[in-house]
């Protein structure tokens, strides 16, 4: 699911954001909780009006949103907005399944592999018609190289997509047709049990073509933006604020209760809260940012803070490419010596695992782990032979790398210590705003970077995928392995679910034990909401919804 801000997709969970499936960017909590059921941070539906006062809910983002186009979007703060903003054939409702969205019949095949969806009328915020034509058009869009998606390969599900993304075969091949104006013809490589979750997901959003053609930059600008979500752009003060208002175009506007939707840009947590607490803003915390870590203690004792698990990863890339982690015992032995329970214990706070895997425990293929928490024994001898085989006798200063976050910059320091103090490191901390520092993570301009995962779909592919290829879109390691990429494409074709199980097992305890990322914790989320927010539906892969959200 994304990267994550506060790392989700996108992630990135802490202040930064996530990587979704997602990177996440300014989230420090942590994701542990079954994706399959979702949850809404008001379990009544929205209420009947009450009140003639205008019915608008005031947010802080903590970040300028990188982008509002889905063919590019890769963390959670732009996915936020995008979902508010456009609608999918498919969308996940409170119960955390797939309901239909804009299509209203959907037809599958015996052998599950073909797919055909009609779609209900509906129109884009502009008024122009929204077809099946705006559909295939969205999904080459995102496929064609050109566009340069980093979740191009979430698509790779259809027919031919995969080759279509990297030139090896035509666009025309691509198994997504629209039959005519309300029909839209899926064929897929393989059977796909999660199909339906991913045509809720952005990759596979519409794109109004006409848009795109006429401005390409349409969507970096309110006045040019054109979705089909329950929202539209209403403004955008870049790194100030952004303003959604209710699309009185889009297809089931009466069950939009909010009129608007205002968004302020405040990166410091402490401030977030100090608005929150003067009635500035009506929520603050996860899953767009996070509360401060040193008001933790109090906001539990409270009653007031909800803590809410999450499938999400909180993880240390390394830059497999450069020295000294092109030496997968130096990349151990700075993983291994983490006590990630004092972590927890006395930065955190907010009933976090330890995560010694990659996969979350709501799609856990190992629930014990690959390694020991704390091994500073083991990492010591690992250290040593590392350096003896690249020929130094002290490993130089190392920089470590996260995004600008007061919940980042406190776990960089406690990690910092131990590595400090149990290796003998001497480590330099650096941090960049989200949107600069994801692209320093793309370019390979780290060594150690802070980012994080959270859930696309509820299958522990959707967090083994990301390392599957040295060039991937999100695989900032540029780690690459020839046996863990035919266990991935056996696992794709493999029905009996057992075996898959085992297959995708086999993977991460590849990828475990070469470790391009240093698995942290499994996140929670943390927050504090105003009492009159009814039906925020906040689901266990990390995501957020305000389609159905009241103020009463």
């Amino acid at each position: 699911m994304k990267k994550m801000l506060f790392i989700l997709s996108s992630i990135l969970m802490m202040s930064g954001a996530v990587l979704s499936g997602c990177a996440s960017g300014g989230q420090v909590g942590g994701t542990s909780a079954p994706a399959a059921t979702g949850q809404s941070a008001q379990q009544t539906p929205a209420a009947s009006e009450t009140s003639a006062e205008p019915k608008v809910l005031r947010w802080n983002l903590h970040s300028e949103p990188p982008t509002a186009d889905p063919s590019i979007a890769e963390d959670t703060t732009s996915m936020a907005i995008i979902k508010a903003i456009f609608d999918g054939l498919t969308r996940i409702h409170e119960d955390g399944k797939p309901h239909e969205a804009v299509a209203e019949k959907i037809d599958i095949s015996a052998d599950l592999k073909t797919y055909t969806f009609t779609l209900r009328d509906a129109k884009w915020s502009n008024g122009d018609p929204l077809t099946a034509h705006d559909f295939e058009y969205g999904w080459k869009r995102t496929l064609d190289p050109k566009t340069a998606s980093n979740y191009a390969y979430q698509l790779y599900y259809v027919k031919n997509a995969e080759k279509a993304n990297k030139g090896e075969g035509k666009m025309e091949d691509v198994g997504v047709k629209a039959l005519d104006d309300k029909t839209l013809q899926v064929t897929l490589e393989n059977a796909t049990p999660f199909f339906l979750e991913l045509t809720a997901f952005h990759s596979y959003f519409p794109i109004n073509r006409k848009v795109v053609e006429a401005n390409a930059n349409w969507a970096a600008e309110a006045k040019t933006h054109v979705g089909n979500g329950p929202f539209k752009m209403e403004s955008w003060e870049h790194k100030n604020k952004m303003i959604l208002v209710k699309n009185e175009n889009y297809w089931d506007k009466d069950s939009v209760k909010l009129e608007r939707i205002e968004f302020s840009m405040v990166e410091d947590e402490n401030t977030e809260l100090s608005m929150f607490e003067n009635g500035e803003i009506d929520w603050a915390g996860h899953p767009l940012s996070s509360l401060p870590i040193d008001a933790m203690p109090a906001m539990k004792a409270s009653g007031k803070m909800v803590v809410h698990p999450v499938a999400a990863t909180y993880w240390y890339k390394f830059n497999t490419e450069k020295a000294p982690f092109n030496n997968v015992k130096i990349r151990k032995a700075f993983a291994y010596v983490i006590n990630r329970q004092a972590l927890i214990d006395n930065v955190l706070q907010a009933n976090q695992q330890p995560a010694m895997a990659a996969v979350p425990p709501a799609m856990s293929l190992n629930p014990d782990g690959y390694f020991k928490d704390n091994d500073v024994e083991t990492a010591k001898k690992l250290m040593e032979e590392g350096m003896k085989e690249l020929g130094i006798s002290k490993l130089p200063p190392i920089t470590l790398s996260f995004n600008t976050s007061e919940g980042h910059k406190k776990i960089a320091e406690a990690i910092q210590d131990q590595w400090r103090k149990s290796l003998g490191v001497e480590v330099k901390l650096e941090n960049q705003e989200w949107k600069v520092y994801l692209e320093s993570l793309h370019q390979g301009n780290y060594q150690v970077g802070r980012s994080g995962w959270s859930g696309d779909f509820n299958d522990p592919i959707n967090f083994l995928e990301v390392f599957k290829e040295k060039q991937g879109g999100n695989n900032d390691t540029r780690w690459e392995n020839p046996k863990y990429k035919e266990l991935l494409n056996q696992s794709a074709t493999e029905s009996d679910p057992q075996k898959r199980k085992e297959i995708l097992q086999q993977a991460e305890q590849i990828l475990m034990d070469e470790l391009p990322i240093m698995p942290i914790y499994f996140y929670t989320h943390t927050w504090v909401k105003d009492d009159k927010v009814k039906g925020v539906v906040t689901d266990a892969l990390g995501g957020i919804d305000w389609k159905w959200t009241s103020i009463e």
